[in-house]
């Protein structure tokens, strides 16, 4: 469903993303695991080209994705971001209908679809439906945020340390409900994290990236029972200085 091949980004002299080659099977969800400055958000952004790569290809279901125009490429992804983004000008209704809103699906369409994906995220949709987004708890944003990706049924998602920013009681229970979702949905998502148990949770296969290099790549088991070398092992096992070298 998502194919990287040897996708590189570059700001002058500085390589932030080298070479990058992976390959996310539609119902897989891929964790991209790594410290800050590893390229891991990067690497997400190129995936809908919010960011250009300076080399390499990028495909999505097979096609090309710089032959895409940027706006119909993103309408077929769900992003998550960690800071949520709802309009505040708008209802939690308008927000999630956005996309089909842009697609041209007719308005009963879009009030079906917003109230069964509330349903979905746990949100009682004839009460929230009408409520502004400054009216949501954190949470309830975020949950909101989920709704509004999955609204007009994306090829894949990709989600932005989604939960980062959430008390540790509300970080649990979406992580526990973005479980559910990838299992009764089989999605097809990216998901970039710093934490090393939130990507063995919500991910069914893990990359681990480095000064901008993949370092290992695999089923999220095998990574944690077989670390490619010391820098993977550390960051696994909660070091909080992992060695500086690392070899992909």
């Amino acid at each position: 469903m998502i194919a990287l091949e040897a996708v590189t980004k570059r700001y002058g002299d500085r390589t932030v993303v080298d070479g990058v080659s992976l390959e996310v099977r539609r119902g897989e969800v891929l964790a991209l695991l790594g410290g800050s400055g590893s390229g891991k958000t990067t690497t997400l952004k190129m995936i809908n080209r919010l960011i250009e790569p300076t080399a390499g290809r990028i495909t999505l279901g097979g096609r090309d994705t710089a032959s895409m125009l940027s706006h119909e490429l993103r309408r077929r992804i769900g992003y998550v971001l960690q800071e949520v983004g709802l309009f505040p000008h708008m209802t939690v209704e308008e927000n999630v209908g956005i996309t089909p809103r842009l697609l041209g699906w007719p308005a009963e369409k879009i009030r079906a679809r917003v109230g069964e994906l509330l349903e979905l995220v746990e949100l009682d949709a004839a009460t929230f439906r009408g409520r502004s987004a400054h009216e949501l708890s954190g949470g309830q944003r975020q949950r909101v945020g989920i709704a509004r990706a999955l609204a007009a049924d994306p090829e894949v998602m990709l989600l932005d340390e989604p939960f980062g920013a959430l008390d540790p009681i509300t970080r649990r229970r979406l992580q526990r409900l973005f479980v559910s979702i990838r299992e009764t949905r089989e999605l097809t998502a990216v998901v970039v994290t710093h934490d090393v148990a939130e990507a063995m949770l919500l991910g069914t296969r893990l990359a681990v990236m480095h000064r901008g290099v993949l370092v290992q790549e695999g089923k999220s088991e095998e990574v944690a029972s077989a670390p490619a070398n010391d820098y993977v092992r550390a960051l696994l096992s909660g070091d909080d200085e992992p060695p500086v070298e690392a070899t992909a």
